[in-house]
């Protein structure tokens, strides 16, 4: 009877110290600023036809430059109210992003397949040579943030390939110095920089380019506000070619990040997980429940 009684509250405990560890992490909150395809502290400056589908905002600057070959699908929010308030919500943003327990890394993504989670870099750089999967494993509301102590630097023609539900609304990228996007590079995520970020010739962009402290520089472009669909259709990174579903299938050959022990890195996070451990709670509740009833017959 006492085997019975220690299996029971094993089983009881077990579901309730894995849970924490299968817990999703948090997509961080843009407020206003979640608005705006580009925003900028200095300066925005463009060179050639460019294309932006969401708001331009500047604060405290005023120089917005080259516009006149821009094609934009929204509102330019030039050293206003808007624009002020956008900037705000970008620093409580990025600090939001920074302060996310992390999974350390490789500083080079291309190649890997990585499920959601939080990620840093061994020596402070995030670089992107060819392609970089990330696997959302069916779960829409998957996050996945990246954070770089110093820049973020992605090769011409790289690519961030959407798998299995991965949505470029709930993909966020923290640079604690500069971001740049190689030429014809094709990028999908939130670029949170505090300093600068620039799109060279070509490259293009399925989310955010928002610079805390510095300039947005933009030349031949296309940039595409990230929204999350109620559907959970994935948004494949801009300039790729979506298979059926809107979902690019993973890369080949990728190797997995390590698994974080605190659940950033968790490949468990999704609906399935969360079903596991209800069934489990279920099937501890039973048996601690059984032990009891046993307990009873026997006194």
């Amino acid at each position: 009877m006492r085997a019975l009684r220690i299996m029971g509250l094993t089983a009881f405990l077990a579901v309730f110290l894995t849970g924490p560890a299968l817990a999703a992490e948090a997509p961080v909150g843009l407020g206003t600023a979640g608005g705006y395809a580009v925003l900028a502290y200095s300066t925005v400056t463009n060179t050639g036809p460019t294309t932006i589908t969401g708001d331009v905002g500047l604060h405290p600057g005023s120089a917005v430059t080259g516009f006149g070959s821009v094609t934009l699908h929204g509102t330019q929010h030039v050293a206003d109210a808007a624009a002020l308030q956008a900037k705000n919500d970008l620093v409580t943003a990025y600090n939001s992003a920074a302060g996310r327990t992390p999974t350390t890394v490789g500083t080079e993504l291309g190649g890997h397949t990585f499920t959601a989670g939080v990620y840093n870099t061994q020596n402070g750089k995030l670089g992107l040579t060819g392609v970089v999967t990330l696997d959302a494993q069916g779960d829409p509301n998957a996050v996945f943030i990246f954070q770089a102590a110093s820049t973020l630097t992605t090769a011409s023609g790289s690519s961030v390939a959407l798998a299995n539900a991965t949505q470029a609304c709930n993909v966020f990228w923290k640079v604690t110095s500069s971001a740049t996007l190689g030429t014809s590079s094709a990028f999908a995520g939130n670029i949170l920089a505090l300093a600068s970020i620039t799109l060279t010739t070509g490259a293009r962009l399925t989310g955010s380019a928002l610079a805390q402290t510095g300039a947005v520089t933009l030349d031949t472009n296309v940039i595409t506000r990230a929204v999350c669909s109620t559907s959970g259709g994935a948004q494949p990174p801009a300039g790729t070619t979506p298979v059926p579903g809107g979902v690019l299938p993973p890369t080949t050959g990728g190797t997995p990040p390590p698994t974080s022990t605190s659940g950033s890195g968790d490949s468990g996070s999704g609906p399935g997980a969360a079903l596991m451990v209800l069934i489990a709670g279920l099937a501890a509740a039973a048996a601690f429940v059984t032990v009891r009833r046993l307990d009873t017959i026997r006194r």
